[in-house]
């Protein structure tokens, strides 16, 4: 090809070239990379325009400009730096089938396009706009480490390049493909670091937690069907939503749902969404980029990211405020997340299993919780039968927590009376196993002799005062709030206040006075 001598002196390009390659060897950061090179050849060798595409998965293939003339929608081009007479990264040229186009057909080994004859030359279409810009040149090289392709670099010039000039392009593209790979490599390690870290700060989150009981106990018939149920949806994949009142177990269950699935060797992440501010939620679940609102100061990797891999325990899913309702619909259909104040969806393998105390079909026709949300959760629902409802389970819940208590306060203890044991057998339990757990362990620290007396007295002062009868959960529950409110004087945050005494979250309390029309009452004159 012969090629015009070059109105700009050939040292000056070659200095120029090795200008940006020092700059882009000198960073790990894969977004300063690509805009140093793109801008670099606009800035120094007077190109018009210079472009960067990255090998990476079909995500966009329904929206892409360039569908029809796509053959293989696993991989193509994503654009992911632009200078000079476009800086859009959304354009119609952000993703190119491989193959299709000047730059899919470099990308396909088609090898190397380099001419200063633009306007007659068909592979380059567009000769008004290239006429428009007064363009001279094209250079455009895959960019390869070793035999992999990375992706492709393209520049438009405004005057015409000299036959050393492409050739020192040629080995600057080698070049800048190795600083791309090395800031590539370098941001797969911090991620995975950064991911590492994050797991280990919630298992030393989650070691601190202190769980119920170790593993199932019982024999009775219901929890029997429960354990049956597990067994047979654990191998699958299926959203799985635990039903049961509060203390029952249900993240027991879970844990071994997860446990023996194929995911157990991943985490099992774990997320009260009663205990999470309103408006933290989103950030929480899906994580945020750092300068994303005030507050946060670096990339934050949200719940569902973390677990990928593994399953996402969400205890309390009835909590949710409706705009996260939304997000996590749009989760479980996509299989993808997207981080507060980021424009890109990241793709996660996670199985979902869900928990409540609520009755979700109450809650949707209710309006506090979306009717297509409960649909995706509700693939394999497990109801978790109370503690009266499995009595002849007690005697064995009630040997392990004695040789558990016991244990832990160096006591020796042998077991509870005949008619001690009558008596818990006998008794309501509306807290369930967890209430179980409370009293055997109350009864641990008084104990003052091998056997383990409980009487009516201790039973008692454990149960919550009995509610007023009501025609409806909802009335029950107004009439709950209510009395808490003015035993606490109205107050709702801290210790002492009606949130901490419920159990909830102040924001999930104020939620639900307003949902059930609760006001406090204004001051008499």
């Amino acid at each position: 090809m012969d090629n015009p001598p070059s109105s700009v002196p050939s040292h000056l390009s070659h200095d120029a070239l090795e200008q940006i390659t020092l700059q882009m060897a000198s960073s790990l950061d894969l977004h300063e990379v690509l805009t140093t090179i793109t801008q670099g050849l606009v800035d120094e060798l007077d190109g018009a325009f210079a472009r960067i595409w990255l090998l990476g998965s079909g995500d966009l293939c329904a929206e892409c400009h360039k569908a029809a003339d796509c053959t293989n929608r696993a991989r193509c081009l994503h654009l992911e730096a632009s200078a000079g007479l476009y800086t859009d990264l959304n354009g119609e040229y952000r993703r190119i089938p491989l193959g299709a186009l000047k730059i899919g057909k470099i990308a396909q080994g088609f090898g190397p396009m380099q001419t200063n004859d633009v306007l007659g030359d068909d592979r380059l279409p567009n000769k008004q706009w290239i006429k428009d810009h007064g363009l001279r040149s094209f250079a455009g090289y895959p960019l390869k480490f070793r035999s992999d392709l990375l992706g492709v670099i393209a520049m438009f010039g405004r005057r015409p390049l000299s036959e050393q000039e492409f050739e020192r392009l040629a080995i600057f593209a080698n070049q800048a493909a190795i600083a791309i790979k090395n800031a590539q490599l370098f941001t797969e390690v911090a991620q995975l670091t950064h991911r590492l870290e994050a797991e280990n700060l919630y298992l030393r989150e989650e070691i601190k937690l202190d769980h119920n009981f170790e593993e199932i106990v019982g024999e009775s018939p219901s929890i029997k069907a429960v354990l049956r149920l597990i067994e047979q949806v654990a191998p699958m994949d299926s959203t799985v939503l635990i039903r049961g009142d509060t203390g029952t177990g249900k993240e027991l269950l879970a844990r071994a749902v997860h446990n023996l699935s194929h995911r157990k060797t991943r985490s099992l992440v774990k997320v009260n969404c009663g205990a999470i501010p309103a408006n933290l939620v989103e950030s929480e679940l899906f994580g945020h980029e750092k300068g994303s609102f005030t507050g946060a100061l670096q990339r934050r990797i949200g719940r569902f990211e973390l677990a990928d891999g593994g399953t996402i325990f969400l205890d309390e899913v009835g909590e949710l405020p409706l705009d996260a309702q939304v997000k996590l619909l749009r989760v479980l259909q996509e299989r993808e997340v997207e981080r507060v104040g980021s424009g890109h969806a990241i793709n996660v393998d996670v199985r979902v299993i869900a928990a409540t105390n609520r009755d979700l079909h109450a809650a949707v026709k209710a309006g506090s919780f979306r009717a297509d949300l409960l649909y995706r959760l509700n693939v394999f629902p497990i109801d978790v039968p109370s503690l009266s409802a499995r009595a002849s389970d007690i005697p064995l819940l009630v040997n392990r927590f004695v040789a558990k208590f016991s244990h832990k306060m160096g006591k020796k203890i042998d077991g509870v009376s005949h008619a001690t044991m009558e008596r818990l057998t006998k008794y309501a339990w509306p807290g369930n196993i967890r209430e179980l757990e409370n009293v055997i362990e109350r009864a641990t620290i008084l104990a003052n002799g091998p056997m383990l007396q409980i009487d009516e007295v201790m039973l008692q002062g454990n149960s919550a005062p009995l509610l007023p009868v009501a025609d409806s959960l909802e009335e029950v529950e107004r009439a709950h709030i209510l009395r808490i409110l003015q035993d606490t004087n109205w107050v709702i945050e801290g210790k002492q206040g009606a949130a901490t005494r419920l159990g909830l979250h102040p924001n999930t309390l104020r939620s639900r006075m307003q949902k059930l029309g609760i006001k406090k009452p204004l001051p008499t004159a």
